[in-house]
């Protein structure tokens, strides 16, 4: 009882923010989530594309088909536009759930904290998680985390489903900076976490599998494909680096995590990174991209770049000749790449179909059936969700006593400490000659 006291009372001091969220007592109204195809509205619900009889992909293409060509421009970024005519709001592909639902950036951000719901529950850094080598309770953690997302949509605090999460960059080298938001340095592990984290967040049974139509109850995104885990060092950039990676180290320990994320877990999103592999920027590289995770491990979901991965092909890598060839090297149907964190493609995509570059009815329209078809197995377009599965959920699912009891108990499960009875360490630099 003195350690439980002790963890809470440490947990209230360090994580006032996010974790033992208050929720006002005073606030009782509810602002309506947003969604479209709206059975009142009758200038939409006559939409094929608000048909839910229909399969995911007519519905998908259909709507795809109903956008004028600024109005597809404006759906390939984070921050997609509302298109008022159709009924559509505005939604955000950017948020964050790395160890609990959280925003992004101030300004951008699909989830979004007031005085009605502050905060989400907070888990201890994935470091540590991964630490405790179970993977259910990773699993029930990340459940907490969906049905979380679902109660603040409830509430009217989201605007958009998709997180960047989970990170499953294989952290070997302490100069990254960033290695507390990953698993750790072993592939075996960093993809039973990926698996456990994705069928959790995404409403997926502990075994997989019961998510044959589709449906997700939030969508989650491996990053950083790949080969990705350096800030800035020595005069190197995260956004200019070079992995020069061998085929054998790309198979056997960078890519397992997001082959077994995707064909496993089955993750509705990827996020391509910024650096080269082998002289070429993951953002466009067909091999990676379309022949490797669309092809050969049969990924069906959107892929997202970094933030401004884009803008850098032609700003900071020299790679593209021109903002039109960035855009086009990116979109092109033979790439693979479908949403930009940035607004690159909103500003130069209309210029690179004016000159030829890209084609809207075969790049931008596969682009965004991939966004559109996420969205909708989100539920987004199947009318008021309050009358949907996930419907019922509200601020009392958000930091709830039972949340915070598991969040304790992962803090308490990834503690590890060593036995030091024969007091071997710390090693002695005059007797100890080589370590096996």
């Amino acid at each position: 009882m003195a350690l439980k006291n002790a963890m809470i009372l440490l947990c209230s001091i360090l994580l006032p923010i996010f974790f033992n969220a208050e929720l006002s007592a005073d606030s009782n109204k509810q602002t309506l989530p947003p969604f479209s195809c709206d059975s009142t509205n009758p200038s939409t619900k006559s939409y094929p594309f608000c048909n839910v009889d229909l399969p995911i992909e007519k519905r998908a293409r259909d709507l795809v088909s109903r956008l004028t060509l600024d109005e597809k421009i404006s759906q390939l970024v984070n921050e997609a536009s509302a298109v008022p005519r159709l009924g559509i709001p505005y939604y955000q592909w950017w948020s964050e759930a790395l160890h609990g639902v959280g925003g992004s950036t101030p300004d951008q951000s699909g989830v979004s904290f007031n005085e009605t719901i502050k905060a989400a529950t907070s888990f201890p850094q994935v470091i540590l998680t991964a630490a405790t080598f179970d993977a259910n309770l990773w699993y029930r953690m990340a459940k907490v985390m969906g049905t979380e997302t679902r109660a603040i949509y409830s509430e009217g605090q989201v605007t958009g489903m998709t997180f960047f999460s989970p990170n499953i960059n294989i952290f070997r080298d302490p100069r990254w900076g960033r290695g507390q938001e990953t698993p750790g340095e072993d592939p075996f592990l960093t993809s039973k976490y990926a698996v456990s984290y994705v069928r959790g967040i995404q409403g997926d049974s502990f075994e997989g599998g019961d998510l044959k139509d589709g449906r997700l109850q939030a969508s989650a995104c491996c990053k950083h494909l790949t080969a990705y885990d350096l800030e800035s060092w020595n005069g190197n950039s995260r956004f200019t680096f070079n992995a020069r990676v061998t085929k054998q180290d790309m198979v056997d320990t960078y890519q397992l995590p997001f082959k077994r994320c995707v064909q496993e877990g089955q993750a509705s999103g990827i996020l391509c990174a910024y650096n080269f592999v082998n002289g070429v920027p993951n953002c466009v590289d067909y091999d990676l991209l379309t022949n490797t995770v669309r092809g050969e491990w049969g990924f069906q979901g959107y892929i997202t770049s970094d933030f401004h991965a884009v803008e850098h092909l032609y700003e900071k890598q020299n790679y593209s000749k021109s903002p039109e060839d960035a855009v086009a090297d990116v979109l092109k149907s033979d790439t693979g790449m479908d949403v930009e964190c940035g607004s690159y493609l909103a500003n130069h995509t209309k210029s690179a179909v004016e000159k030829g570059k890209v084609s809207e009815s075969d790049d931008i329209d596969r682009a965004l059936y991939n966004l559109f078809s996420v969205r909708m197995r989100l539920g987004l377009f199947n009318g008021n969700p309050s009358e949907l599965p996930y419907g019922n959920l509200s601020r009392n699912d958000i930091c709830s006593s039972e949340h915070q009891e598991l969040a304790l108990e992962v803090a308490r499960d990834g503690i590890v400490l060593l036995k030091n009875s024969a007091n071997i360490l710390p090693l002695s630099k005059f007797k100890t000659k080589f370590l096996q």
